[in-house]
């Protein structure tokens, strides 16, 4: 499992790692794995161009350090200093030793033999075959300052790669916002833990690949963000044993689809066989729709009062305007998922009156209207959302979209997924996650396990189904098995 932890916390960590080591130690072991990764991406250092965007504090220390070590190995480095008077003077005097050139952003070269007119800047560091970003830490807030736009935009311009020194300067590290201009990297290389920024949008598009280089923090126990692996779903994944019959896997009953989206139940009902339930109970019009695609599915069309002992409930996908069915399936004393239509439908009093777990799965606009603010302003701050809608209902909420969150109202970890693919922005595929999700709560998961489990087999699922092209909904569904088995293998 990988895990993220606030900048807070880092900086707590960090302090009492320096005092128990040699003064500039610590920085030393990220300048460390920070030039190794530079190195990496190069191929060949000797004769390469490397150009340092550096600001004040330790990220441009560990940005100069790392510089003189790629120094010494024959790179040509040059430091493009955003603040000389406040630049970090051990690394500073480290890459002058190694070779170095410094060179002031507002113009003016210093280096071994004193100092000469600059040349273009933004042309330096187009022309460069690395990029090194150190311009802001972690613990910057906002977008870049000014003086400093131009130098992210040379940077996009490069010929050479971009790497972020444990995180693209402009974007927050605690909560993955960008509010204005940020560096876009090709490789971010972060320090003894990953940042919630990392792994959340909009803030982990900028990131490009991240590497995790290991300089010996002590960290909690509970982080802040955490994102499964394939190791940590194979562990969650119900598997029948030898005395399972169909009943003891668990019954999820499905409440959804109307006269005008029938299409909606028979997609919530694919992800449910799929999703570990021995056994799957339809309600609503679309019956006959249902047991045409799936004969296996036990269809009744008698309310969900009176469809049979479930183990969870799954309702809300294309139901309409039936606040009826999605009241009757709230009272109900077994774990509900609600999607879709049942989320407009469904009282926040209601839901946060509910004594058995609540699973709530809405995309941004959904999210946006449960919480009475704009859809930009969800997209923008996807963590702050999923808290917020969790904490009002008192329910699991599972924040779909380019990352997933799954958050719960005990204020834990937040689960970010990081499968799935852009191909499942099409019509349906939240239908399939539902049922899916929803089975996985009849089979006797939490439902902060069912919706991170869900969002990541759903995920590998749309990936493997599209394979780089256009998928629907239903090969999404079809290719869960071979997901499931992707996990377990």
């Amino acid at each position: 499992m990988r895990s993220a932890y606030s900048v807070e916390t880092v900086r707590t960590a960090e302090r009492e790692l320096m005092a128990r080591l040699p003064e500039g130690a610590l920085m030393q072991r990220a300048a460390a794995g920070l030039a190794a990764a530079c190195a990496d991406l190069l191929g060949r250092v000797y004769g390469s161009r490397v150009v340092l965007l550096v600001g004040s504090g330790d990220n441009g220390g560990d940005a100069l350090h790392a510089g003189a070590r790629l120094a010494r190995r024959g790179a040509g480095v040059t430091a493009v200093l955003l603040a000389p008077e406040r630049a970090h003077a051990g690394g500073l005097a480290a890459l002058r030793r190694a070779g170095g050139r410094v060179v002031n952003a507002g113009g003016g070269a210093e280096g071994a033999g004193g100092t000469a007119g600059a040349p273009g800047v933004e042309a330096l560091v187009e022309r460069a075959d690395l990029v090194v970003d150190g311009i802001v830490g972690i613990g910057g807030k906002g977008g870049l300052r000014p003086d400093a736009v131009p130098l992210a935009a040379a940077a996009e311009r490069s010929r050479g790669a971009v790497v972020a020194v444990d995180l693209p300067s402009g974007v927050d590290a605690d909560t993955g916002e960008v509010r204005g201009v940020a560096v876009r990297a090709d490789l971010t290389v972060t320090f003894g833990t990953h940042k919630p920024g990392l792994l959340i949008d909009p803030a982990r598009e900028y990131a490009g690949s991240v590497r995790l280089v290991d300089i010996g923090l002590e960290l909690p126990a509970e982080p802040e963000l955490e994102a499964l692996q394939h190791a940590d779903v194979a562990r969650l994944l119900p598997v029948p044993r030898a005395e399972s019959d169909k009943y003891r896997r668990g019954v999820v009953g499905i409440a959804a689809g109307s006269a005008r989206y029938p299409g909606a139940a028979v997609l919530a009902v694919a992800g449910a066989l799929r999703g570990g339930a021995g056994a799957v109970r339809y309600v609503g019009p679309a019956g006959d729709a249902v047991i045409t695609r799936f004969p296996e599915t036990l269809v009744s069309d008698q309310g969900p009062k009176h469809a049979g002992r479930v183990q969870a409930w799954v309702v809300g996908p294309g139901a309409g305007d039936d606040a009826a069915t999605v009241g009757e399936v709230l009272a109900a004393d077994v774990p509900v998922l609600v999607d879709a239509d049942g989320l407009r439908l469904a009282e926040a009093g209601v839901v946060r009156a509910r004594r058995a777990p609540t699973l709530m799965t809405p995309h941004a606009g959904e999210a946006a209207a449960l919480l009475g603010v704009d859809r930009g302003e969800v997209e923008g701050g996807r963590l702050a959302a999923a808290r917020e809608l969790a904490g009002r209902y008192g329910a699991t909420v599972l924040l779909k979209g380019s990352t997933t969150l799954v958050a719960d109202s005990e204020g834990g970890a937040v689960r970010v997924n990081p499968t799935g693919t852009s191909w499942l922005a099409t019509a349906g595929s939240g239908d399939v996650l539902s049922g899916l999700a929803g089975s996985l709560l009849a089979a006797g998961l939490s439902a902060v396990d069912a919706g991170s489990v869900g969002a990541y087999v759903h995920g590998l699922a749309g990936r493997l189904a599209a394979d780089g092209a256009p998928v629907g909904a239903h090969d999404v569904a079809e290719a869960v098995p071979e997901a499931w088995r992707n996990v377990l293998g």
